[in-house]
C-alpha cells in the first residue's frame, strides 16, 4: 500500500499573501521637514539675499504647478503638447482684464482663470483628439501660433505692447510673499491633482492610451472622451499660475507668455524628472531653475546657459532614459521619501 501519511508544513514555510506596502514613516517626515521649509522660506528675513531667494522660490513652485499639469497629458496620455503655454498666457490676461475692468483681484479670480483656460483646453482638445504622435506636437504649435498671433493684433489686449496693471497694494518689504504663498498652494494642489489622477480608474485608462491607444480602443476605454479631458484637466493650473505671474510682473505682454521656449521649458523638464510619475515633474522643475540660476550666475546671461541645459537633456537621457524618478524606481534605487507613485 501506498504510504499516505500526511506531510506536515512548518508554520514558517507558509509564505502569506504579498500586501502593498504602507508608506515609511520616513518618507513623510522628510516630505514634513521639506514643507515646513518652504513654508517658512518667507519669514527668513535675515538672509542678505531674501528677495533674490524668494524670487526663485517663487519661480520654482510655478514650474511645479505648470509641470505636474502637463504630466497629465504628456505623462499619464502620453501625448506631447508644445502649446500648454497657450493656457499660462490666457490665465493671465484673464485675470489681468478682471482687475482693469472690475477692479477684482488675480488672488480671487485666479481660479476662474484656471476655469477659462481649462475650457479652451476643452475646445482644444475637442479639435486635436483624431490626431496622434507628431501630427498631435504639429497641431499644439498651430494652437500656441494661432493665439499669439491673435494676442499679437488685439487692439482690446494692447496687441504686442500689452498691457500695464496697477500695482499690488502691499508693503514693498512683503510684496513678493502674497504671489509666494498663492504660487505654494497652486503647487501643492497641482501635485495632488496628478496624484489623484494616477491612481484613480480615469488614471488607469489614460496610461492605457500611453502604452496602446488601439488595443485600449479594442478594451473599450472611450479614448477620445478621456484624451478631451485630459487636456481640459492639465490646462487649469497653468491659467492659475499665469493669473498670479502677470499680476506679479505688474504688465502683461504676449512675449511673456506665448514664446514656444516656454513649452519646451515644460517638457523638458518633466522628462528629466520622470513622466508618468507623480514626484518626476517636481524634481525635474527644481533642477531646471536652480541649474539655470547658477548658469546665469557664473556665466552671465549668455547662451552658454542654452548649452548648459543641453547637456543636463542629454546626461539624463543617457543615464536616466526613463526621466531620474522613473530610472532610479526602475532599478530599486529611489529614496522612500521621493517614491509618491
Amino acid at each position: 500500500m501506498t504510504d499516505a501519511t500526511p506531510t506536515i508544513v512548518e508554520p514558517d514555510a507558509i509564505t502569506a499573501p504579498t500586501e502593498p506596502r504602507t508608506p515609511s514613516r520616513r518618507r513623510w517626515v522628510v516630505l514634513a521637514v521639506v514643507v515646513a521649509f518652504v513654508v517658512l522660506v518667507p519669514f527668513a528675513r535675515f538672509l542678505n539675499s531674501y528677495n533674490y531667494v524668494l524670487q526663485i522660490g517663487l519661480v520654482i513652485l510655478m514650474w511645479i504647478a505648470m509641470t505636474s499639469s502637463w504630466n497629465i497629458l504628456g505623462g499619464y496620455t502620453g501625448y506631447i503638447s508644445l502649446g500648454h503655454n497657450v493656457f499660462f498666457g490666457v490665465g493671465g490676461y484673464v485675470a489681468g482684464l478682471l482687475l482693469l475692468e472690475f477692479g477684482w483681484s488675480p488672488f480671487v479670480t485666479a481660479p476662474l482663470a484656471g476655469l477659462f483656460a481649462m475650457l479652451l483646453g476643452l475646445i482644444a482638445g475637442l479639435i486635436t483628439y483624431r490626431t496622434r504622435g507628431p501630427s498631435f506636437i504639429i497641431s499644439t504649435i498651430a494652437l500656441l501660433l494661432v493665439v499669439t498671433l491673435l494676442m499679437d493684433n488685439w487692439s482690446y489686449l494692447g496687441g504686442a505692447s500689452g498691457l500695464s496693471l496697477p500695482l499690488p497694494g502691499f508693503e514693498i518689504s512683503w510684496l513678493k510673499v502674497p504671489f509666494y504663498y498663492a504660487m505654494f498652494i497652486a503647487a501643492v494642489a497641482a501635485v495632488l491633482l496628478g496624484y489623484r489622477v494616477q491612481h484613480s480608474k480615469f488614471g488607469l485608462a489614460l496610461r492605457a492610451i500611453a502604452s496602446d491607444e488601439v488595443k485600449a480602443e479594442v478594451a473599450g476605454i472611450n479614448t477620445r472622451k478621456f484624451k478631451v479631458m485630459a487636456f481640459a484637466l492639465s490646462a487649469f493650473f497653468p491659467g492659475v499660475v499665469g493669473a498670479f505671474w502677470g499680476y506679479s510682473l505688474a504688465y502683461l505682454r504676449p512675449v511673456i507668455f506665448l514664446i514656444i521656449a516656454v513649452a519646451a521649458r515644460m517638457v523638458l523638464m518633466v522628462i528629466i524628472g520622470g513622466r508618468g510619475t507623480v514626484a518626476g515633474p517636481v524634481i525635474g522643475a527644481v533642477l531646471v531653475v536652480l541649474l539655470d540660476e547658477a548658469s546665469v550666475t557664473l556665466f552671465g546671461a549668455s547662451e552658454l546657459n542654452l548649452v548648459i541645459t543641453g547637456a543636463l537633456l542629454v546626461v539624463t537621457l543617457l543615464f536616466f532614459p526613463m526621466g531620474i524618478v522613473g530610472t532610479l524606481r526602475d532599478k530599486n534605487r529611489l529614496p522612500s521619501w521621493l517614491n509618491w507613485d
